[in-house]
């Protein structure tokens, strides 16, 4: 159940997410993700990953403001290019630079191996861009 008596407040949610966690399906401490009211400001909207011990609800649960969520999602999404396509120029402020050039090579080698995990999740992140775009710019 998503909790709603704690400091950020959740508009809409996904509980159960503990089920769907990737890799880390039914063994995960994160246990709900929501939109709603930011747990330091109430004018804002943010996300949340709610996390649970088992016991209590975990202060180490993450709270995101929607712009950097949607910031992490393209910093992905162009990181994954740049693994297949070395030398590539990116329209927009998010530009990967490469911090550790030893380190792509495990960066490849952890996309290769949570392939069939990513995928389904970045079809249905397609799929849901592609809604919104299209509904709102018909």
């Amino acid at each position: 159940m998503i909790p709603e008596n704690l400091s950020h407040k959740p508009i809409i949610g996904v509980d159960n997410y503990d089920r769907i966690d990737g890799h880390y399906a039914n063994n995960t401490d994160a246990r709900a993700l929501s939109i709603g009211y930011a747990q330091f400001d109430n004018n804002e909207i943010s996300v949340k990953v709610f996390r649970n011990t088992g016991t209590q609800w975990s202060p180490q649960s993450e709270e995101l403001p929607l712009h950097r969520c949607i910031d992490l999602c393209t910093l992905i999404i162009k990181s994954l290019i740049l693994l297949e396509q070395e030398r590539y120029s990116f329209a927009g402020d998010i530009k990967p630079q490469i911090c550790k050039e030893k380190e792509i090579k495990y960066f490849k080698q952890y996309y290769k191996q949570h392939y069939c995990v990513l995928l389904p999740k970045l079809r249905e992140l397609q799929d849901a861009l592609n809604t919104f775009i299209h509904d709102k710019y018909k």
